[in-house]
């Protein structure tokens, strides 16, 4: 599997950006997608995790309510929508896989769990 995330850039803040995460190589359905950032200093965190087999997404606390999580299954394409950005959220942005089969505590978003990631893409949000 591979992953190609695209769509960062220099945004201001209470601006929106939506990220895209092409899969190549395998169906959404057999594996939970993550996406995580990583600010400077500091470490990745996970954001939202989801799978398309149950279409179910678990969000962390700090994005809950303001990021969506979405696929195009037919695109094997996951996004990753942020209206309203805050300086905070300035980070690159990354998304990863984490077959089914081995990671039934996908939603927990934990680093450990995903296995392949794309190259990320950087979010700055200009205050």
């Amino acid at each position: 599997v591979q992953l190609v995330e695209s769509g960062g850039g220099l945004v201001q803040t209470g601006g929106s950006l939506t990220l895209s995460c092409k899969v190549s190589g395998g169906p959404l359905d057999d594996y939970a997608i993550g996406w995580f950032r990583r600010a400077p200093g500091k470490q990745r965190d996970g954001l939202g995790c989801y799978t398309d087999r149950d279409g179910k997404t678990y969000y962390a606390d700090a994005v809950k309510g303001r990021f969506n999580i979405s696929s195009d299954k037919a695109d094997n394409t996951v996004y990753l929508q942020m209206p309203d950005l805050k300086a905070e959220d300035s980070a690159g942005y990354y998304c990863a896989t984490a077959p089914l089969s081995s990671a039934p505590y996908y939603y927990l978003c934990s680093v450990t769990d995903y296995g392949t990631w794309g190259q990320g893409t950087q979010v700055t949000v200009s205050s």
